[in-house]
């Protein structure tokens, strides 16, 4: 996911003169080599307008068994190069990819998205009509839900990204502006926060970024139903990013707090009461594990109330509950002792 960050919209956009030249882009794809990717090459290829330089298609899985298929590149298969990255994560995947861009643009997608058939044209007008201190156009994602039910948990994660500020699920940037940037923090192994990251990158820099008028789908991709229980593990990368941006870039990256205090919270409640038990503090152990018990049921029904409410949605959101607040205290704590003294990323070509 791509981690995308809610709600920042056009809060950088600035006025100036227009920038009617250079429109020249590439596209970087970073990939595990998942069946999407051949949708996503697909729709590429037949969208409308000026067709990319160049297609930069990342195989960044850890132990290739074979070549990476990109025949759904199809008309841009002349225009279409295979790079890897060794399995080292998106960040350092769309790095590899950009490092070879000798466009004034570069656009990356990920391999779950597929463009709409107007995008090309969209794309050339959002890059025409970027000024001339925009360091970035961001494209806007839309993610097709059943509308005939409720959607899950999952569905609902994903649909966030609707409203994801700076997502690399589609986000332009000027070349020279991301690689005089350093480029994506390596240390971001996930697809998570590493985009907001070299956002706030680019803007501390002093260029704007805003949305643009292009769309893109991005599907809801299978997923077991301990999907949310992994995702904890981006609690870490937050951590990374207090060290690097300060305790506000919450709100400079638009990005959603979550509930890590809730969880905390229910998670010291749950260690406590057996404690508290064992050296006699009957009513505070009491106190403890009712507060966990009330933290965890408030939780799980502000999963499941959204929902389609089936059985084996209900039974996830249960179990998962259970477990989300201490695996995401406990990535958090990691994390935190992990990057302690984290500085600035200095990546270079």
């Amino acid at each position: 996911m791509t981690g995308g960050n809610a709600g920042a919209g056009e809060a950088h956009f600035g006025a100036g003169p227009r920038d009617r030249t250079g429109g020249a882009y590439s596209v970087v794809v970073p990939t595990i080599g998942r069946p999407c990717l051949a949708h996503c090459l697909r729709a590429l290829a037949t969208a409308d307008g000026p067709s990319p330089h160049e297609v930069l298609v990342v195989d960044d899985r850890p132990s290739p068994s074979g070549a990476l298929d990109v025949s759904g590149a199809g008309p841009l298969a002349g225009r279409t190069r295979v790079l890897r990255s060794g399995g080292r994560g998106p960040a350092a995947a769309r790095n590899t990819g950009l490092w070879q861009v000798t466009t004034p643009w570069v656009v990356f997608l990920d391999d779950d998205v597929r463009v709409l058939p107007d995008w090309g044209g969209r794309l050339a007008t959002d890059l025409a009509e970027a000024d001339a201190r925009t360091g970035g156009v961001q494209g806007r994602l839309r993610v097709p839900l059943d509308p005939s039910r409720r959607p899950t948990d999952w569905e609902r994660c994903t649909a966030g990204l609707e409203g994801a500020a700076w997502a690399t699920a589609d986000m332009a940037y000027r070349t020279a502006v991301l690689t005089g940037a350093g480029g994506f923090d390596e240390r971001f192994r996930r697809a998570f926060r590493e985009d907001a990251d070299v956002a706030l990158r680019v803007s501390d820099a002093g260029w704007t970024l805003r949305r643009g008028t292009r769309t893109t789908l991005h599907p809801v991709r299978p997923a077991d139903r301990w999907v949310s229980v992994r995702a904890q593990r981006g609690n870490a990368d937050d951590a990374l990013m207090g060290h690097l941006h300060g305790s506000d870039w919450w709100t400079r990256a638009g990005a959603p707090r979550g509930r890590l205090r809730r969880h905390l919270a229910v998670t010291v409640a749950a260690a406590a009461a057996p404690v508290l038990a064992l050296t006699g503090h009957r009513r505070a152990a009491a106190g403890a594990a009712a507060l966990w018990a009330v933290g965890t049921a408030e939780f799980a029904c502000a999963r499941i109330g959204p929902g389609p409410r089936t059985p084996h949605e209900v039974a996830t959101m249960l179990w998962t509950s259970v477990v989300i607040p201490p695996l995401a205290s406990a990535h958090r704590v990691a994390g935190t002792a992990r990057h302690r003294g984290a500085t600035a990323w200095r990546g270079a070509v």
